[in-house]
């Protein structure tokens, strides 16, 4: 069973105290209201990148287009990303990016339209016909000292791949990258849709390109890990989407297992997506039995494993994005969830026993009133906070993306706010000592790290 203590971060720190959180909410002016300010108002970056609280300040460790040390260029479209402990205390960053095929202006080479000569189409998942249009989306890594603040190394680590969303951190030192392929009935190429594994190496190199075949082929965003009883959970990034699981055959190797997807025992094909407000369900911390319906034909080559699954039983979800393990359950974000479509944070508490006995509950609904709008890339922070990530699907909701935080009793704060415009934040992770913040905004081709008083932990 899982026990109410305070959030366990993936690399392994364990986290307690919220004191100083609890001091605040108390203060907080309204009885209704899930709104804190504990770090204090931001203050404006004259340099128009990053607004932070007063005390903190940010690093830019990488930009679209720079020179990256194996002599290819920084890519764009920054997206998920995690910090793993690497030698002497340095800190490896393996960061996805999001390149679809026609994104070749801001490719890790400057003719996106051709693989270069440096790079053995052996290393590329999909090279092309002849060279000749390779899919440019994969990893880099980033070598960090949290010390000194500065990047040591940059270097691309996986390509070919299509449209590399977000992922998961595996507690062995590697980093599962997932592609969130729009069109999966393309017979253009080899075919796209899968799982990836990139070890968070300092060393520069491409890694070879393994598609994780039994994690099934569907628009793929985010993974975690239960390293408990080694069950991996998995997002779908679409608007009705499902959420998965993988058994594996042996603990810790994901090349072999079974895919189920989550249903809801009392309500087969439930519908959680709340977007039609007379619907008025799930409500909001009620417990919610789920089991898991095994699915077949996991490679899809119909693009129809949602809807197999869907009318097998599975539940619907709104665009599922970022998904994170820690001690209190798995929570994930559905990103237009709800009837404003402004998104849902869920939770899901598995019982560790295969064969049934999960709950899953509506963690928080954003309301009109709220801070956090369509949230999608989260993490842990050190001092226990869920750290949410900002995609505002309407600029009508607002001017500027943010970099959200809820304490475990659902209230709500800012860490952060993109200066510029609403271009989607991604990545959040903590350094595995928890001085430093990773953050990405995706549409500006920026890594930034950040550092200041953070909340301490008991």
């Amino acid at each position: 069973m899982i026990h109410r203590r305070q959030f366990l971060a993936s690399a392994g720190m364990a986290f307690v105290g919220m004191q100083r959180y609890a001091r605040a909410a108390a203060a907080a002016p309204a009885a209704d209201s899930r709104l804190i300010e504990p770090l204090g108002s931001l203050v404006r970056d004259p340099a128009g990148i990053l607004d932070l609280p007063e005390g903190f300040r940010y690093r830019v460790l990488a930009r679209l287009g720079e020179a990256m040390d194996d002599g290819l260029r920084v890519p764009g479209m920054p997206d998920g990303m995690a910090a793993f402990p690497g030698p002497d205390g340095k800190v490896v960053l393996v960061c996805n990016h999001e390149l679809a095929l026609p994104m070749t202006t801001i490719a890790a080479w400057p003719d996106g339209t051709r693989l270069p000569a440096q790079i053995d189409p052996a290393d590329c998942h999909d090279p092309g016909r002849d060279r000749r249009e390779p899919h440019l989306g994969g990893t880099s890594n980033i070598v960090f000292d949290p010390d000194s603040g500065e990047k040591l190394r940059h270097f691309l680590s996986l390509t070919g791949t299509d449209r590399n969303c977000a992922g998961g951190a595996m507690p062995w030192g590697s980093w599962i990258t997932c592609e969130e392929s729009e069109d999966l009935l393309s017979e253009r190429g080899r075919r796209h849709g899968w799982c990836f594994e990139v070890k968070a190496t300092d060393q520069p190199g491409l890694q070879p390109p393994r598609p994780l075949k039994a994690l099934g082929r569907f628009r793929h965003e985010a993974v975690a890990l239960d390293p408990a009883s080694g069950i991996l959970y998995l997002t779908e990034d679409r608007t009705d989407g499902l959420l998965y699981r993988f058994i594996p055959r042996e603990k810790g190797k994901l090349a072999e297992g079974r895919l189920q997807a989550l249903r809801v025992v009392d309500r087969p094909s439930a519908d959680l997506r709340n977007y039609v407000p007379s619907s008025k369900w799930p409500h909001e911390g009620e417990p919610i039995e789920v089991d898991w319906i095994d699915l077949d034909d996991v490679e899809a080559p119909l693009d129809d494993l949602r809807l197999r699954g869907h009318r097998a039983g599975a539940a619907v979800f709104a665009r599922g994005e970022g998904i994170h393990f820690t001690d209190r359950g798995i929570f994930l974000c559905c990103t237009d969830g709800g009837p404003a479509r402004r998104g849902q944070i869920l939770r899901l508490q598995p019982s560790g026993d295969p064969a049934g006995g999960d709950r899953l509950e509506l963690f928080l609904q954003s309301r009109e009133d709220d801070l956090l709008t369509n949230g999608d890339n989260l993490c842990v922070a050190p001092w226990g906070d869920l750290v949410i990530c900002e995609d505002l699907i309407d600029p009508g909701f607002a001017r500027h993306t943010h970099v959200r935080a809820i304490t475990p009793e659902g209230r709500i704060h800012t860490l952060a706010r993109n200066s510029a415009d609403a271009t989607e934040f991604a990545g959040s992770c903590f350094s595995p000592d928890g001085r430093w913040l990773f953050v990405n905004l995706q549409g500006r081709g920026l890594t930034l790290a950040i550092t200041g008083p953070w909340p301490r932990a008991a």
